[in-house]
């Protein structure tokens, strides 16, 4: 996802901005997936050789000025490594901590899913996006620039991905909650 002019961009950190960046459909360790070793080494290629993995489903913390040129950078050089092309979405890590802090005591957090999508910003109150949603049985919580919090009607099912994907019609990638509160409590207090 490259910068957009309605994207919000924290202060920087020391060292650049902190981010969170989700892959799209990776499960570390398994056949036909990039490993950690090549994701860890094509963050590396893009100049965050201090880039942390999160659990392993291609979640990755770095610091940049430029993330969306690290994201680049490293998608192609984990699928020149791994002879898998995955694509990579962004955030600011205070995107998260937002959410976190908004979200983080709904009760049945694990009904939640935070999804990262190249579609700007959806409006909730747009009957289509709202239809859709309730198609795939799920609802908008809350949405922002490249991103959108969806609650699933059913605990244990996960529709944020395609369901936001076909509301914007580009590529998204979802974490469930209890994973974004995990991360922001790791990541937060190191920041």
């Amino acid at each position: 996802m490259s910068d957009t002019p309605t994207q919000r961009m924290p202060s920087p950190t020391l060292g650049g901005m902190r981010c969170v960046a989700f892959m799209r459909n990776v499960n570390q360790g398994q056949r036909g997936h990039p490993s950690t070793d090549d994701i860890r080494a094509g963050f590396t290629d893009a100049g965050c050789p201090d880039a942390a993995l999160f659990q392993a489903n291609g979640t990755i913390v770095f610091e940049s000025d430029a993330p969306a040129d690290v994201v680049a950078t490293a998608e192609q050089s984990i699928a020149a490594r791994s002879g898998h092309e995955r694509e990579i979405l962004w955030t600011p890590l205070d995107t998260l901590i937002e959410v976190a802090s908004k979200h983080g005591a709904a009760r049945d957090p694990r009904t939640f899913e935070f999804a990262l999508h190249g579609g700007g910003t959806i409006d909730m109150n747009d009957p289509d996006a709202a239809a859709e949603a309730d198609r795939n049985r799920c609802e908008l919580v809350d949405t922002g620039p490249g991103w959108a919090l969806v609650r699933n009607k059913v605990e244990g099912e996960g529709h944020a991905t395609p369901t936001i994907e076909r509301i914007t019609g580009t590529r998204a990638s979802a974490r469930g909650l209890p994973t974004v509160l995990r991360l922001v409590e790791r990541f937060a207090r190191s920041a």
